[in-house]
């Protein structure tokens, strides 16, 4: 069975640390935790303390209840979501819960279910858990990263001041 640490290990190093970038529609960002699209994490209150410090934002690495508050968020409310513990194989666990990571739970198990052959609700259950077990994990990997690559250019062709993004996006669907 895939292990959440080692997957999480791989998403953090393409996450990235803290921005605040004005074209991302998710606004101030750390790690990937974008503010405006969850605003609730208790992440948040930790982060606008460490803003008063002159360190910042060099602070929060070392900030281990923000580290466990990350590690709790992604386990939560994406590996928990795409079954990452009940896939046999870890390099398939790792792409669903990084392209989850990127493009959003539902996307992701979209993508994958696509890519097996089972019903397209982008809710994964225990029938897409089964035919991502029993898919051949070299051609699951290949076919997941082309339908990660059409999702990107929809994404542009919807929002054009996403294509800046483009780029980070194809070497993160491909690496």
């Amino acid at each position: 069975m895939a292990k959440f640490e080692r997957a999480y290990e791989l998403m953090l190093a393409r996450e990235g640390g803290y921005v605040n970038d004005c074209d991302d529609p998710g606004g101030e960002t750390y790690k990937g935790i974008a503010r405006k699209k969850q605003s609730e994490w208790v992440g948040w209150q930790i982060i606008d303390r460490m803003k008063l410090q002159l360190n910042f934002p060099a602070n929060m690495e070392g900030n281990q209840l923000l580290q466990q508050e990350i590690a709790r968020f992604y386990k939560s409310m994406f590996w928990d979501k795409v079954g990452g513990d009940l896939v046999n194989n870890q390099e398939l666990a790792d792409l669903v819960f990084d392209f989850a990571v990127n493009a959003g739970v539902s996307a992701s198990v979209g993508l994958a279910q696509k890519v097996v052959g089972s019903a397209c609700d982008g809710v994964m259950g225990l029938m897409t858990i089964e035919a991502i077990n029993r898919f051949d994990p070299d051609h699951f990997a290949a076919a997941f990263m082309v339908e990660k690559c059409r999702k990107y250019l929809s994404i542009c062709k919807k929002r054009p001041e996403s294509r800046k993004y483009f780029f980070g996006w194809i070497d993160r669907a491909v690496n």
